[in-house]
């Protein structure tokens, strides 16, 4: 019984010395998506003619040194706020960018790669797993990861086959992706820096009590969460 005793105290005394420390960041989420909505303006430009084939190196080359290099900085700021919908849905965008242009770079102007469009359509069917996540807190932000998978399985549907017509829908499906883009960068800048909303985010949910909840809300269950729990 001492024994018990003892134990129980230890184990009091260890959890009332824990401290989890959070450190406040801007959301991620805004640069993720202004860099998602240039990548696929470029890319968009590509496929629907605005320059001929001879520019798709200079295209490769914006995937991989604007796309994916911020996409890859939402990820690890998302991964630090603790948001799967940023580190995995901007994680995902960032290494397609740079598979994407580093597969153009090495094949002739104007072809296609089955292995790429293979990849694609992947990291298209990848992007529902944090669309369907963000779907139960931040309904935009979510119908523009759900845009961009259609827009990578559009594009690698056309790596696979060829077809004008499908590439031709990638290029619209990546203008509707650029709109849906701006206005959730711009909502959501705005939101960090009013601290309230401004323009429509449809937050519901946990999303809603984000902006709304008290402190107490806002660190409730942090202790199950991956990081602070003992495995994740």
């Amino acid at each position: 019984m001492a024994d018990r005793g003892v134990a129980a105290e230890t184990a009091t005394t260890t959890e009332s010395m824990t401290r989890i420390v959070l450190r406040p960041i801007t959301s991620p989420l805004a640069l993720g998506f202004l860099a998602l909505g240039g990548a696929t303006l470029v890319l968009s430009g590509l496929q629907l003619g605005w320059y001929g084939p001879g520019e798709s190196t200079a295209v490769a080359l914006a995937l991989m040194l604007f796309g994916f290099p911020l996409q890859l900085l939402a990820s690890i700021f998302g991964f630090l706020a603790r948001d799967i919908v940023a580190a995995t849905g901007m994680g995902v965008l960032a290494a397609s960018w740079l598979t994407a242009g580093a597969v153009m770079l090495l094949t002739p102007p104007g072809s296609t790669s089955g292995a790429l469009g293979v990849l694609l359509i992947f990291a298209g069917i990848a992007l529902v797993i944090p669309a369907l996540a963000a779907s139960f807190g931040k309904v935009v932000p979510a119908l523009v990861l759900f845009t961009a998978s259609v827009r990578f399985i559009l594009t690698g549907i056309h790596q696979l086959s060829g077809a004008p017509a499908v590439e031709a829908m990638a290029g619209i499906m990546g203008l509707a992706l650029l709109a849906l883009a701006l206005y959730a960068a711009l909502a959501l800048g705005l939101e960090d820096v009013r601290r309230k909303t401004v323009l429509p985010v449809l937050r519901v949910g946990m999303g809603r009590e984000a902006l709304r909840g008290t402190p107490a809300e806002q660190v409730a269950g942090v202790e199950h969460e991956a990081g602070v729990r003992e495995q994740l």
